[in-house]
Parts: C-alpha cells; structure tokens; sequence
C-alpha cells in the first residue's frame, strides 16, 4: 500500500496534466485522473516491468480518457429534439487576454478527436501507429486529425 501510495505521489501531477489535455476541462481530468489510478492499483499485477512504469502508466491513462470519450460520446448520441435553436448559434469572439495567449484554453476548444491526437503525438510523444492501436482509427486518420489540431490551434492563438 506503501509502495503504491509513493507511485501516485510521483505520478499523479503527469497524469492530471495528461487528462487534462485530453479532456480539456479540470472537473473531467480530476475524475479521469482518479479512475486512471484506480485502474492501475486493478492491473498493477498485469506491470510485467518490460517497459517504466510511467510509460504503463501513462498507456493506462490514454487508454481511460478514451474510453471515457466514447462512452460520453454514445451517452450523448441520442437524439433530442428543441425548438430553442440558439444553442446552434455561432458565439461571439472571445476575449483576447491582456498579454499573450492561453494555450490550454486554446486546446481545450479543439474537436476532441483532433485534440487527443494532438496530445498523444506533439506532448507524449507516441507515434501515428501508436495512437492509431490506442484511438481505434487508422494511421492516415490520425495523420489528418494531428494536421487539423495545428491549424486550429494556430488559428486560435493567432486570433
């Protein structure tokens, strides 16, 4: 319990930050953070130690922010009906900070897809194939989300 105790104490600031990035809002990173060391206590039997537990670690944790996004994604599917058609409406430009710009903030308002591509590849470093075997989508897909997320997010600061 120790042990494990010490692992979340070195760890849990990189993964936070982590789902951060995937998620793109604190409340949702904070439970995705909790549930990713949840997991990990789960599968600790499963670390065969080939790699660093960090890199385990951090595999489990793409891995829960994923799967949490598909699951929000069929949760949110459905089909509801409104005749309050003001929520389709474009908003208006967002207030430019005094100096310079906020890149979380940016990243935060990337389509989700684009966004964890972003992340796995410019942040975390994994590779196309990589992120292709963790996200369910191709190789090429993965290419194109990685090329949209930069023009977005340069659009965004550039603002």
């Amino acid at each position: 319990m120790a042990a494990f105790e010490q692992l979340y104490r070195d760890h849990v600031g990189r993964v936070f930050a982590l789902c951060l990035r995937l998620a793109g809002e604190a409340t949702l990173a904070e439970e995705l953070a909790q549930e990713a060391f949840v997991r990990a206590w789960q599968k600790l039997g499963s670390f065969r130690g080939e790699s660093a537990f960090s890199s385990w670690l951090y595999s489990l944790t793409v891995n829960t922010a994923l799967s949490e996004r598909r699951s929000r994604r069929r949760r949110t599917s459905r089909v509801m009906t409104t005749d309050d058609l003001s929520v389709f409406d474009r908003p208006g430009r967002p207030p430019r900070p005094e100096h310079g710009f906020d890149l979380e903030r940016a990243l935060a308002r990337l389509p989700p897809g684009a966004r964890a591509v972003l992340v796995l590849h410019d942040v975390e470093g994994y590779k196309h194939q990589e992120i292709a075997e963790m996200t369910g989508i191709a190789a090429g897909t993965s290419k194109a989300q990685l090329h949209r997320a930069r023009r977005l997010l340069r659009e965004a600061l550039t603002r």
